[in-house]
């Protein structure tokens, strides 16, 4: 405990008599202070004693003395200490009046006591407060220590809210609740999701406080909750939060301190463990891909339960701000990362292995330079997460955009059909081909078999497409345009009609044998037979892909 006026009253060598204030001497003495100035006020800082002999007082004046005593009361002094024996024989009774009607303790000094002996008892106290602190939080850390060698995070926290005297929770990089203490808190965990949302969007390390604000109605409100980021990246993967009843002291700081560095710790070793699982992933989605299923449950063990058995999905994600970033890395030697509104494969990521842990499914993810690949049950929450983040994001994408192309700097994911381990190199093509699909429509989001249940049309709205088409008829629109004939036209209703001269001849309203002349004179200007199917097929296409819309 720090020093307190009582205690200073109680300390044999001082010999301090109490002459006003007797109900508020339990108020902590931050420091003992001298000052014989009229207005010390400018001087203090709050919580100090203030020791005088009335120098340049005149202390048998009420009004004078009530002004001093106000403005020190209302300045945070929590303690007056006149010396008698010097200017004045006994403390004047203005102002003991004063201290009274002002509720401020007045300590009488005897003359035999110096104002350096008060000093000096005020310093030593704090110095043995800050000890015992200080050893209280080396005690406290061996604890916490003790207790997360032996029994992992879960043992720090029971450990931690106990020094504390309240509860603590841990959060994963999703903003869910991992674990609590007591196991009561965790329903005043959940409520602070919005607040860990929050602070991980700040660059760790990061703290805020929340809290504080209860009734009698809804006591639990009245906790003073401290958040804290976990970890050394400037994107914090988890959080701690500690609850207590007022704010912590020194001893309980230290504890407070000490969790976050264990934890941040743990995390770190959980970083090294991941990024060992994410080679394991790697090489058992490398041996899949390769048609080597047997090798590649053997590799993975239990790892990943039954997903290599039952049909999955594979999603092949993308992002051109990945690689405008990597691009402005390679020309920069500037810090650029840490933006977590610039990584939209690490929000797909943490929005897919969120989703899976919330329902025990296993998931495969491995980041494949500026892609991604997921691997996850088919019907499952992982996938479904996927597909509602992708029309989240195309919904707040604006529509001048999206007929633009899409956003070259946002995500874009393919979807393959339901598979198994044995046609998992199908599956992978199938999602790379719905991943280039999205590109060209503009789209966030493609899935393989919307794709092959719909036209082939919308996928001839590509440039090189076009121009293909613009060559192949471009000697027939410049012959049409000297006016010696439509075989543009005359070639879309003879392929129309499948080469039914009669059927495409009343569409154009011509007589027969001058479709026939007109169509052998679209097979002079190509150098290409009509009979060929590949011929008819091409300009077709070529037709549907220049055709206005």
């Amino acid at each position: 405990m720090p020093p307190t006026l009582a205690s200073l009253v109680h300390h044999s060598a001082l010999k301090l008599t109490v002459r006003a204030g007797e109900d508020r001497l339990d108020v902590p003495v931050r420091w003992a202070h001298v000052s014989e100035l009229a207005d010390p006020v400018p001087y203090m800082e709050g919580g100090e004693l203030l020791l005088i002999t009335a120098l340049k007082l005149d202390a048998e004046d009420p009004e004078a003395m009530h002004r001093y005593v106000k403005r020190l009361a209302d300045a945070g002094v929590v303690g007056l200490g006149f010396a008698v024996g010097v200017n004045y024989d006994h403390v004047p009774e203005a102002l003991v009046e004063a201290a009274r009607r002002e509720g401020l303790p007045l300590l009488e000094v005897p003359r035999r006591t110096p104002f350096l002996a008060i000093s000096k008892a005020v310093s030593a106290a704090i110095a043995a407060d800050q000890y015992r602190a200080v050893t209280a939080g080396f005690a406290a850390q061996r604890e916490l220590t003790r207790r997360a060698l032996a029994d992992g995070p879960e043992g720090l926290l029971a450990a931690l809210a106990a020094q504390v005297d309240g509860w603590a929770a841990l959060y994963d990089a999703s903003g869910a609740v991992v674990a609590t203490a007591p196991e009561w808190a965790g329903r005043r965990a959940a409520r602070l999701t919005a607040d860990v949302q929050r602070l991980r969007e700040r660059p760790a390390p990061a703290s805020s406080v929340v809290g504080g604000t209860g009734n009698s109605e809804h006591p639990e409100n009245a906790d003073r909750v401290e958040l804290h980021s976990l970890g050394t990246s400037r994107r914090p993967r988890s959080a701690l939060a500690v609850g207590t009843a007022a704010a912590p002291g020194t001893a309980e700081r230290y504890a407070v301190h000490s969790a976050i560095a264990l934890l941040t710790l743990t995390t770190e070793r959980s970083r090294s463990l991941h990024e060992a699982g994410l080679r394991i992933d790697a090489a058992v989605l490398r041996m899949l891909l390769a048609g080597e299923p047997d090798h590649a449950r053997t590799v993975a063990g239990d790892l990943y339960g039954g997903l290599l058995d039952a049909p999955f999905r594979i999603i092949v994600a993308e992002s051109g701000a990945a690689r405008n970033r990597a691009s402005t890395a390679a020309q920069s030697t500037g810090d650029t990362g840490g933006d977590t509104g610039s990584d939209p494969l690490g929000t797909l990521t943490e929005v897919v292995e969120s989703a899976a842990a919330r329902s025990g499914e296993a998931v495969l993810v491995v980041p494949e330079g500026e892609r991604l690949v997921v691997l996850a049950t088919d019907g499952g929450s992982a996938v479904a997460a996927c597909v509602e983040h992708a029309s989240a994001l195309e919904a707040a994408r604006p529509v001048s955009e999206s007929r633009a192309g899409g956003d070259e700097e946002g995500l874009v994911v393919g979807l393959s059909a339901p598979s198994g381990p044995i046609a998992a190199s199908a599956a992978y093509k199938q999602a790379q081909q719905a991943l280039s699909v999205a590109r060209r429509r503009g789209r966030v989001c493609v899935e393989h078999e919307h794709v092959a249940a719909g036209s082939v049309l919308p996928l001839l709205a590509d440039d090189a497409v076009r121009a293909f088409a613009d060559g192949l008829l471009r000697a027939l629109r410049d012959h049409d345009a000297t006016g010696r004939g439509d075989l543009v036209a005359s070639v879309r209703a003879w392929l129309a009609r499948h080469g039914q001269w009669d059927a495409a001849a009343a569409d154009l309203g011509v007589h027969r044998h001058t479709l026939r002349y007109r169509m052998r004179r679209v097979e002079e200007i190509l150098g290409r037979s009509l009979d060929d199917p590949d011929v008819r097929m091409e300009l077709w296409l070529a037709l549907k892909a220049t055709a206005p819309e």
